[in-house]
């Protein structure tokens, strides 16, 4: 479905900042499905440990076949992430989540409460990469984006039972929760985001943009 609706999109979107991230040591990936990032990041980055979390158990076991040969490096939890409670690792602290078009999946007060709790288990330096879906302003947001998005949405909610209906506002929680986004990147004319965040209280950067 991925393929046939975005081509390469989403994929290429999950990579974009995938070669910074080879001296991460311990990460956590929420939501990655039959996880292809979680593979990619294992194979690019040979110390790295996952935590993957997914809701699915059909989806952590086509992850697990997926990111073969690196299991040994692979942890699975089967979860809803809106319950599910990181736990510190004094040995490993967490120093890279991942979200790649997941937020989408909860509401604004969600995310937050999210992040809170990921806030807690991460390093200072910490690093967030989030893919997701936007509406950008002009046009081509009310026209096109903005209206692709809402199919989307009940498409999964007709498939999934998928109670969220819009777009949450992941940047004002993220934020609210002391992440500072570091950098910024579309695609498909602002369709589709990818961003770097970090949870650094001392990094007051204005964020950059690119458009691929």
């Amino acid at each position: 479905m991925e393929f046939f609706s975005f081509g390469p999109w989403l994929a290429l979107t999950r990579r974009t900042f995938l070669d910074e991230l080879s001296g991460a040591r311990h990460a956590i990936v929420l939501g990655d499905g039959d996880g292809r990032f979680t593979a990619r990041l294992l194979g690019v980055n040979p110390i790295i440990r996952v935590d993957a979390v997914d809701a699915s158990a059909a989806m952590l076991r086509a992850l697990t076949r997926r990111a073969h040969p690196h299991t040994g490096r692979l942890r699975t939890h089967l979860a809803d992430i809106r319950t599910w409670a990181p736990q510190p690792t004094a040995e490993i602290p967490c120093d890279l989540i991942a979200t790649h078009f997941f937020l989408d999946c909860l509401t604004s007060e969600e995310v937050l409460s999210l992040a809170g709790k990921l806030r807690q288990v991460c390093t200072p330096s910490a690093r967030w990469v989030v893919s997701d879906f936007a509406i950008p302003p002009g046009l081509f947001g009310r026209l096109i984006a903005g209206p692709l998005i809402a199919c989307l949405y009940f498409a999964f909610a007709r498939l999934t039972g998928l109670a969220v209906r819009r777009l949450p506002d992941h940047t004002a929680a993220l934020r609210q929760a002391g992440f500072t986004r570091i950098e910024r990147r579309t695609r498909l004319g602002g369709l589709l985001i990818a961003e770097m965040w970090q949870t650094s209280a001392a990094i007051d950067l204005t964020p950059s943009e690119a458009s691929l």
